[in-house]
This record gives C-alpha cells, sequence and structure tokens, in this order.
C-alpha cells in the first residue's frame, strides 16, 4: 500500500510499504477513504523528530470502511463505515469507564512514562502507525472506533477523529460562564473550532492569531479577532476589550511552537540538531517549550479564571510564572482529548443544517501523493491551508 512516512525533520515521503495484517483477535484493518493532516502532526515534522524513526507512518485523523475484524472485536462488521479515533483505548477498563480514554490502562505506554497509544505519533506514543496511508490496522477495535451513517460525505463526519472532540474539550475544560467571555489563542484548526463551538454555545468569543486567512475565516463567522502582529501587547488589547478584566477564559491552541522567547526557539533548534538519544534526554529533563501562548493566557486571563491548555506541550522541566498564577487564582485543565467521552455530544450537531461548519471546514482536499508538499505548505501557513483533507 502508499502510506506517508517519516523520514527525517521537515522530510516526510508517501512510500510503498507492506500492507498491515490481523495480529490480535481485538485488531480491525480498514480501507481509508478520508485522511486529515493535523497540527500536531507539525510538531513531528519540527520539533519531535528525536522520537521518530525514518519510515514511520504518520496520521491520526482517518476514517474509511472496514475490511477484515478479528476474533473479538464486538459488533463491528465488514463494511461498516467508521471513523478512527486518535489514541487507542480498551473501553473496559477504570480510566476508560471514568471517561479518560488517554490514560487507558490496557494500552498506556509504560516504558515512556505516557498515556494511551496514539496513532502515528512517535515512540514516545507506541510507534503505532498512522492513518496517513490506503489501510490501517486497528488495535482495540472493539471501542476504538465511531460508527457513522453510510450516506453523506466524509467531510461530515472525519473531524471526529482529533478536531471535533480536542475542540470540544478545550471548550468544556475552559469552564466558560453562561454568556461570559472566551480568548481563543491560535486559530488553527482546533482554535478555529473551538471558536465555533464556544459561539454556538453562546459564549463571546475573542480570537487571536497572526494569519490573516485564520483571522477572515474566524471574523466569517461573527467572531471578534486580534492579529497578533497589529497589537503592542495581546493582553493589554483583550483588557481594552473586556472592561479592563481579561476574559473569563482562555484556550491556549497553539502549544510549544507559539512564537516567543528567542531562548526557548534557539533551545529548540540545538536540541533538533544533537543526536536522537541525547535529544530525547534533553526534551525529557530540560524546559525546552516556547511558551509565548501559555504567558499570554496567564496575563489576559480574568482573575479567578480558567486556562484550557488543548496545545501541545513537550518539555518536562518548561519554567511557569507560579507567583502570578498563584495571586491571580488561575485554575488550570489540561491534556489530550478523550475523543469517544464527547462523540454523543457532538453527534447532533453533525445535522444537514452543519451549524459548525464541517463540511467546508477543510480548505484543501489532495490526493495522499501529495502529503509531502502539503506537510511544507501547512508548516509555512502559505496558501491560506488550515485544514487538509488526503484522499488514498
Amino acid at each position: 500500500m502508499r502510506a506517508v512516512t517519516w523520514q527525517g525533520k521537515r522530510h516526510v515521503s508517501v512510500d510503498t510499504v507492506p500492507d498491515p495484517k490481523i495480529i490480535e483477535p481485538t485488531d480491525a484493518i480498514i480501507k481509508v477513504t478520508s485522511t486529515n493532516i493535523c497540527g500536531s502532526d507539525l510538531h513531528l515534522y519540527e520539533v519531535l523528530g528525536p522520537f521518530m524513526q525514518a519510515g514511520d507512518i504518520l496520521g491520526h485523523e482517518p476514517m474509511g470502511i472496514v475490511e477484515e475484524v478479528g476474533s473479538e472485536t464486538g459488533d463491528l462488521r465488514v463494511g461498516d463505515r467508521v471513523v478512527i479515533p486518535f489514541q487507542i483505548s480498551c473501553g473496559s477498563c477504570l480510566f476508560c469507564h471514568d471517561g479518560l480514554m488517554t490514560q487507558c490502562a490496557t494500552t498506556r505506554v509504560t516504558d515512556q512514562g505516557m498515556g494511551a497509544a496514539l496513532f502515528g505519533y512517535s515512540q514516545l506514543y507506541g510507534s503505532v502507525p498512522g492513518g496517513q496511508a490506503e489501510y490501517l490496522r486497528v488495535p482495540q477495535a472493539q471501542f476504538t472506533h465511531i460508527k457513522v451513517p453510510l450516506e453523506k460525505p466524509d467531510s461530515r463526519y472525519v473531524y471526529l477523529s482529533d478536531v471535533l472532540p480536542t475542540a470540544w474539550q478545550a471548550v468544556a475544560y475552559a469552564e466558560i460562564p453562561r454568556g461570559g467571555t472566551v480568548t481563543v489563542l491560535g486559530l488553527g484548526p482546533i482554535g478555529d473550532m473551538a471558536a465555533r463551538i464556544a459561539a454556538h454555545q453562546g459564549a463571546r468569543v475573542i480570537g487571536v492569531d497572526r494569519v490573516p486567512e485564520r483571522l477572515a475565516r474566524a471574523e466569517a463567522r461573527g467572531i471578534e479577532t486580534v492579529n497578533f502582529d497589529a497589537v503592542d501587547n495581546v493582553g493589554d488589547a483583550i483588557r481594552d476589550l473586556t472592561g479592563g478584566l481579561g476574559t473569563d477564559s482562555v484556550i491556549d491552541a497553539v502549544g510549544m511552537e507559539a512564537h516567543g522567547s528567542p531562548i526557548n526557539k534557539a533551545l529548540q533548534s540545538v536540541v533538533g540538531l544533537l543526536p536522537d538519544a541525547v535529544a530525547r534526554k534533553a526534551m525529557s529533563e530540560v524546559g525546552t517549550d516556547r511558551l509565548g501562548a501559555l504567558y499570554s493566557a496567564i496575563d489576559i486571563i480574568k482573575r479567578g479564571g480558567t486556562i484550557s491548555l488543548s496545545g501541545v506541550y513537550g518539555g518536562a522541566a518548561d519554567p511557569l510564572p507560579m507567583l502570578t498564577m498563584f495571586d491571580k487564582q488561575i485554575r488550570l485543565h489540561m491534556g489530550q482529548a478523550n475523543v469517544k467521552r464527547w462523540v454523543d455530544d457532538i453527534m447532533p450537531l453533525l445535522s444537514d443544517d452543519d451549524p459548525l461548519g464541517v463540511d467546508t471546514f477543510a480548505t484543501h482536499e489532495l490526493p495522499l501523493d501529495e502529503a509531502p508538499q502539503a506537510y511544507e505548505t501547512f508548516q509555512r501557513k502559505d496558501d491560506g491551508m488550515v485544514k487538509v483533507i488526503l484522499k488514498p
């Protein structure tokens, strides 16, 4: 089959690789019909390369048709149309029962000290082959799937794999008061969708970004925006819009690659040049993130407010302004999205009136073979690229 493989920093290719096979009785094989490039894939493309091996298959936002099932896959049947959550979870352990599928006790990557295994996301999360491919082996398939109707285009459902539940959890974790205010930092796919969800739920939303096309997309849906490059201080700009208080909540949808400290930017670059074993140790034990977005969130948030982190951070010893956080009585809620916890809440919004605009959410739909150029364009934020659907 053809698949998108990681070959080095800023280097992916589309190669012919062996077809996946059933290994465990809880496995299934799906024929992928649509698969997305995620903003967090760019972390592998850029920052998290030390945890990758040449030939690793990328991608964690696929959907398709079930081709083959193992003997212990529950009610999953050949011919079912399914979306595959980005995390692999069993559905029966204590954590899954508590709605914390990202902490699944069955698939947790204990040798790395991490949570549930993820598709296509480095040795940190199990080195599981990803979904930017013609076919995908799905472990724990008795639970790691979302059945969707056979009709309607893939664009109606494919975002259940990551974008929709991640954005939904970001809004839920932000604990926005009824009729309250929220700043969304970063209007990439997750921030854009989080802004749509928060606005749909009745919040006043202020989106912050520096890319004109992203700001325009938000404005077209009635979201207030602040251009990061057009103000001297984002916190002051937000306070000017909120009577000097800041917003009740802030969603950081940017994460580790935020523009910020030149020292941390240089440190990330240096770490990327180290031998992999040394770089992995540095990223695991040293503060290597660029924390501009998080520092902005701490500045913007109203006293007593809640910051929701959905952007990915990778440093284990990042410095935080604890005095300010303590003094402002900030609540901080974070984590990978527990996809299946939120599906029942989201499905009613995937109706024909399409209140969240999922059918037109992708800016680009491309053949799988064009993935290398798409990664490069997405990383540079060129050509108005916000979300890419790849078609195997």
